[in-house]
C-alpha cells in the first residue's frame, strides 16, 4: 500500500524537479520510503507503505531486470505467488511489486485481467515512450487525474497533483460537481470538485503517449450479470462461504502485523470470523464506542470477540476525539465529503495504527446482498398504487409532522433520477428540485441510472446495482482509503474480491432478502461462526450523533460556514434559501441535518481551498 504520482507531457509543462513535491503531498500514503524517476516527458513519484517484502530492494520506482519498464504502484495484487509459478518468472525480490512488473514485461497490458487484488498501476515503457495505467475492478485504490488534451497527470490524492505549478494555475471549481455533492453527499465519477480534475474509472486502464491519452474498459461491471441465477440454498451457501475463506486467506498474507475492524455486524463479524478460523494465532480486532452511551456498540463488538478468541483492542472515545477530527476533513479528502462516517472510521484507523500496519475491513455486503434500507423504499416505490397515486401521498405526509414530510420527499422523484433520488433522500440531502431552487446557475449531473443488463433486476436490486457503481467506490470505499492511509495503514476489503461480486450480482434475491431477514445467505454463513441469537440485533451502523453535535458543539461551525460573507463570498447558493434552512432546521425539523451540513463543507472546502 503506497502512494502514487506523476505526468506525461510532450511539451514538458511538468518538471523533474517537482516530483518529490508530489511525493511529499502524499507523504502520509507511505511513511517508510521514497522515489522518483524521470525520461523524457515522463515523471513518476512513489511513496511506500512496506507490508509485503520488507526490503529495500522492494522500494519503488522498480525498473524491470530487462531494463525497459518502470512502475510505481499502490495496492496489494494477492495473488502475486501462484502468478510468478504460472509464468515461470525469475525474481530477485519477494514483493507483488516485481511480479506486476515482469509479468507485464513478459505479457503486456492484458496481464490485468490475471490479477486479483486492488490496485493503481502505472508502468512506463521506456522504449516505446508510453505510459500504461489500471485501476482495480471495483474501485478500491484511487487514482485522481489532469487532462487538458496534451498535458497528463495523475496521483492517489488530488493535492499532489496540485504540487504541479502547471495544475495549480487553473485551478477552478467544477460546478456540476457542487450539484452533485449537495445531492449525495460525495462526488461520483468521473466528476471531481475540480474542473480538468477527474477520477479513473474502476476496472480501466488507459494508454497514454505521444499521440494523446487512450482508455479501455478491462472489467465491466454490467457485463458481469448473468441471464440466470443461483437458486440452491445449500449450494449457493456452500459456494459463498468456499469464496470468502479463500478471499480473507489471500489478504492475510502479509509481512507485518495486522488485524480487523470489527463493529459486530454482519460483515466485520463474518470477516473476522473466517480469519481467525484460519489462523493459528489470535488475531488483533478493533472497535471504538463512544463514551456517551446511546452511540456505543463497542459491548457488542466485545462480545463477538471474545466468543471469536481474538486479541480485542476496544477503544472509548469521547465526542471531543471526534470532534477535533472535523476540521481534518477537507484536509484529509481534497474535496467535500459529507459522509460523517468519515470520523469514526479515522479514529478507528489511527488507533489501530498502534498495533499493526494492516487491517481487513468488511465494507461491500449491504450492497451485494441487500442490506440497505432504501433498497426496501425502491421496492415500495414500485408498487402499482403508489405509483399512480403518489402525486396525492406527498403532500398529505407533509401535513403530518417531521417524520412524515421527511419521507413524503421519497414521494416526489424525476422519473429519469429515480435510483439516485431515493438514495440522496433516504441519506437526507437535498433533492434535484431544492437545489435547483438554491444554486445560483444553472448546472447538470453526469449519473448513468439506465443499465443495459442480460438480465431483467428487481427495483431493490437495481438500487443496489446503482449504489456498486457509484456509492460504493466514491463514497465508501474513499472513505476507508482516506481514512486508514491518513495514518498509513493498509485497509484490505475481503467481501469485494471480484470473485464474490460475480457471485453475489447472479444470486437469487430470494436468498438476498428471506422471510424479512436481509443479507440473508450471508448471515447464514456467519452463522457457521457465530451463534444466531449473538447477532440478533437492529442495523446501526458505523456513525455519530451529527444532529445533536450541529445544535450544540458544531453550532459555531454552522454559523460560521453559513454566515452572509461566505456565502455570497463561494457564490454557489442563494443566502436567502440557506438562512430558511437553517430557520426550519434550528426550529425543529431535524430531518433537515445532512442538508446543513453539506452546506457547511461545501463552504468549509471553499474556504480552504481559496485561503
Amino acid at each position: 500500500m503506497c502512494g502514487i504520482a506523476g505526468y506525461f507531457s510532450v511539451n514538458k509543462v511538468f518538471s523533474p524537479e517537482e516530483l518529490p513535491a508530489m511525493a511529499n503531498a502524499i507523504a502520509h500514503r507511505g511513511p517508510d520510503a521514497e522515489g522518483v524517476y524521470s525520461h523524457g516527458s515522463v515523471g513518476l513519484a512513489h511513496r511506500r507503505l512496506s507490508i509485503v517484502d520488507l526490503n529495500p530492494r522492494s522500494n519503488q520506482p522498480m525498473t524491470s531486470q530487462d531494463g525497459n519498464f518502470v512502475i510505481c504502484y499502490n495496492g496489494e495484487v494477492y495473488n502475486f505467488p501462484e502468478l510468478a509459478t504460472k509464468y515461470n518468472l525469475t525474481l530477485r525480490t519477494h514483493s507483488d511489486t516485481e511480479v506486476i512488473l515482469e509479468l507485464f514485461a513478459k505479457i503486456g497490458p492484458s496481464c490485468v485481467n490475471e490479477f486479483n487484488g486492488m490496485f493503481a498501476i502505472a508502468i512506463y515503457d521506456i522504449q516505446k515512450e508510453i505510459l500504461h495505467i489500471f485501476r482495480d475492478r471495483i474501485g478500491i485504490k484511487p487514482i485522481y487525474y489532469f487532462y487538458d488534451g496534451q498535458n497528463f497527470a495523475f496521483a492517489s490524492d488530488i493535492k499532489a497533483l496540485f504540487a504541479l505549478g502547471f495544475v495549480k494555475k487553473q485551478k477552478s471549481t467544477n460546478l456540476n460537481a457542487v450539484k452533485e455533492f449537495l445531492y449525495l453527499g460525495y462526488i461520483p465519477h468521473p466528476n471531481t470538485i475540480y474542473k480538468n480534475i477527474s477520477k479513473f474509472e474502476a476496472g480501466s486502464l488507459v494508454k497514454v503517449d505521444k499521440n494523446g491519452v487512450a482508455f479501455e474498459t478491462y472489467w465491466d461491471l454490467n457485463q458481469k450479470v448473468k441471464s440466470s441465477v443461483k437458486s440452491n440454498e445449500a449450494e449457493a451457501k456452500k459456494e459463498l462461504k468456499s469464496l470468502i475463506e479463500a478471499s480473507v486467506k489471500r489478504r492475510m498474507f502479509a509481512d507485518v502485523p495486522f488485524g480487523t475492524f470489527l463493529s459486530g455486524g454482519t460483515d466485520s463479524s463474518v470477516v473476522t470470523a473466517v480469519a481467525q478460523s484460519l489462523s493459528s494465532d489470535k488475531i488483533n480486532t478493533f472497535s471504538i464506542g463512544f463514551k456517551e452511551a446511546k452511540y456505543n456498540e463497542a459491548e457488542h463488538a466485545k462480545t463477538i470477540a471474545n466468543h471469536l478468541g481474538t486479541s480485542h483492542h476496544e477503544f472509548i472515545v469521547s465526542q471531543k476525539d471526534a470532534l477535533d477530527l472535523f476540521p481534518e476533513i477537507i484536509g484529509t479528502y481534497d474535496e467535500p465529503f459529507a459522509d460523517c462516517s468519515s470520523i469514526p472510521t479515522m479514529l478507528v484507523s489511527k488507533l489501530a495504527r498502534q498495533h499493526v500496519k494492516m487491517t481487513l475491513s468488511g465494507d461491500g455486503g449491504d450492497e451485494q446482498f441487500l442490506g440497505y434500507g432504501f433498497y426496501n423504499w425502491a421496492n415500495r416505490l414500485n408498487n402499482p398504487f403508489i405509483k399512480t397515486f403518489r402525486g396525492a401521498i406527498s403532500p398529505a405526509l407533509k401535513m403530518m409532522g417531521n417524520r412524515f414530510e421527511r419521507a413524503a420527499h421519497l414521494f416526489d422523484y424525476p422519473s429519469e433520477r429515480k435510483k439516485s433520488h431515493i438514495f440522496s433522500q433516504e441519506q437526507y440531502y437535498f433533492s434535484l428540485a431544492e437545489i435547483d431552487g438554491m444554486m445560483l446557475s444553472n448546472q447538470s449531473i453526469s449519473l448513468n441510472e439506465n443499465f443495459d443488463l442480460q438480465r431483467k433486476l428487481s427495483p431493490a436490486e437495481e438500487q443496489a446495482f446503482f449504489d456498486l457503481h457509484y456509492y460504493l467506490p466514491d463514497d465508501l470505499l474513499v472513505k476507508v482509503d482516506k481514512a486508514s492511509m491518513k495514518y498509513g495503514l493498509e485497509a484490505r476489503v475481503p467481501l469485494l474480491d471480484h470473485t464474490i461480486i460475480e457471485f453475489s450480482l447472479n444470486l437469487d434475491e430470494k436468498l438476498k432478502v428471506k422471510d424479512g431477514v436481509s443479507k440473508y445467505l450471508l448471515k447464514e454463513v456467519l452463522y457457521d461462526y457465530v451463534p444466531r441469537d449473538m447477532m440478533n440485533r437492529p442495523k446501526w451502523g458505523f456513525s455519530i450523533p451529527l444532529n445533536d453535535w450541529l445544535k450544540s458543539d458544531l453550532r459555531e461551525l454552522v454559523e460560521q460556514y453559513t454566515s452572509k460573507e461566505v456565502i455570497e463570498s463561494a457564490g454557489f447558493v442563494d443566502y436567502i434559501k440557506v438562512q430558511h434552512l437553517k430557520a426550519q432546521y434550528f426550529g425543529g425539523k431535524d430531518y433537515l441535518y445532512n442538508r446543513v451540513w453539506a452546506i457547511v463543507l461545501l463552504h468549509n472546502w471553499w474556504k480552504e481551498s481559496n485561503g
